[in-house]
Order: C-alpha cells, then structure tokens, then sequence
C-alpha cells in the first residue's frame, strides 16, 4: 500500500507482535483490537471504519482492498477426480490403511 492510498479489511485488525516497525498507513476495517488501533496511531497512521471511509472516498478511489488467500479452503483440496493418474487431490474416506486401497482398485479388475 502506497503512502496516499487506503488499505481496506473487511475482517477485524488484529495486532501482529512479529511485525516489529509499523510504518504509517491508513486502514479502514470492521473493528480493530485496542493494540492494533494503538500501534497505528502511534506510528501516526489512521484508522477508519467503512462508515468513514464511504464518506471520505465514495467512489473507492485511491483504497486497496487487502484479502487473504483465495484457495485456502479445506473444501478445495477435494475438487477433482481422486484415483485419477497425476491428480492429487484429497480423497473423501474415513481410513487411509484398507479403505484406501479399496478405493484406489475401485472399478480396476
């Protein structure tokens, strides 16, 4: 994030200990913890919520929206066709011992 630009979380901000300098930023999010809110204005940053930021800058200009990853879901590692040459994807089963060497000669006689 630029130094004129907003980061925006639609999550809360928590406060990150392994960050050791917080460099001055503006931040617009749903809440944010006491520490948090602390060590940006300490650093002489901004904190904002989406109420004040839809009045500051109406049209989104000049703000980044920060998100973690896409594909980090659980459900993700399911998707595809197990058993399947090359593809690893992660199998529906209870066991992995018996179970799954049934499934993998599954439909192979």
């Amino acid at each position: 994030v630029k130094e004129n630009e907003i980061a925006v979380v639609v999550a809360p901000v928590t406060n990150d200990e392994r960050m050791i300098v917080v460099p001055k930023m503006r931040v617009a999010a749903l809440r944010f913890t006491e520490t948090a809110r602390a060590r940006i204005e300490k650093a002489g940053g901004e904190c904002l919520t989406l109420d004040q930021l839809a009045v500051q800058c109406p049209t989104g200009k000049q703000c980044v929206l920060v998100r973690g990853k896409m594909h980090s879901r659980e459900a993700r590692k399911h998707f595809g066709i197990p058993g399947a040459k090359r593809s690893h994807v992660k199998p529906y089963v209870a066991g992995h011992g018996k179970n799954r060497k049934k499934e993998m000669s599954h439909g192979q006689h």
